[in-house]
């Protein structure tokens, strides 16, 4: 698959891309990619998913750690499409997550929107400053690095 030409992902080719499955797949769809600059995940949140039953009972509001892991994972399907990744069981971990500040409640019936934008990568390590936003308010925003286990030539 030649990424240069994508500008989108559905739910299909970013399975394709990163290893996460339902529960923790946290992504619906992948829009506006720039290669090896940006994109924007979008993820509806629902009543039904399970975090609810527990975070909070009466009271349903999406964890913050899951939104601040919602950008990771649409950063990973970034440098998958950037590098080639579809379908080569590539793997991303986590490094280090900085600034990270809460604005705004996201509940069910929202629409988060994920803008992320790479400040450093190419390689194995990347870093992405990353914006999520409800209805054009800013609920989070963060800047993280992530090493990707490339897979062998």
């Amino acid at each position: 698959m030649d990424g240069s030409a994508v500008t989108s992902a559905d739910l299909d080719l970013i399975q394709r891309i990163i290893p996460h499955r339902y529960p923790f797949l946290l992504i619906d769809k992948v829009r506006d990619v720039v290669i090896n600059e940006s994109c924007v995940g979008v993820k509806c949140i629902t009543y039904n998913e399970p975090q609810f039953t527990g975070h909070f009972p009466g009271m349903p509001i999406f964890p913050g750690v899951m939104i601040i892991e919602a950008m990771a994972q649409t950063s990973g399907v970034l440098v998958g499409l950037s590098m080639d990744l579809v379908d080569k069981n590539a793997k991303v971990f986590f490094m280090g997550v900085d600034g990270v500040k809460f604005r705004r409640k996201v509940v069910p019936g929202d629409v988060l929107e994920l803008h992320v934008r790479a400040l450093r990568g190419g390689g194995r390590v990347w870093k992405f400053e990353g914006r999520a936003m409800v209805d054009g308010e800013l609920a989070c925003e963060a800047e993280f690095t992530a090493m990707f286990d490339l897979p062998k030539a």
